[in-house]
């Protein structure tokens, strides 16, 4: 699996997630949710700041690293 097609399982992921989250009984397991949506994030984080490292011209990713990372934390009670 390349980069692209991962991006998209990412995006598909989302999208079901706003789906389910619409279901009134969406809230019980609401902790795990967090934890896992939190997890994702770090990994999202990484995977920008690998292609940063690989950019021959730094962008924006080191804030949107940052950002997600604090997100992260918020959601884990970091």
């Amino acid at each position: 699996m390349n980069e692209l097609e991962a991006s998209l399982v990412v995006r598909a992921g989302a999208d079901l997630l706003v789906a389910a989250s619409s279901d009134p009984r969406s809230n019980e397991g609401y902790d795990a949710v967090k934890a896992n949506i939190s997890a994702a994030l770090d990994s999202l984080a990484q995977a920008l700041q690998n292609f940063e490292g690989a950019a021959r011209e730094p962008n924006r990713s080191k804030g949107w690293m940052e950002d997600l990372r604090r997100v992260a934390d918020d959601l884990a009670g970091r």
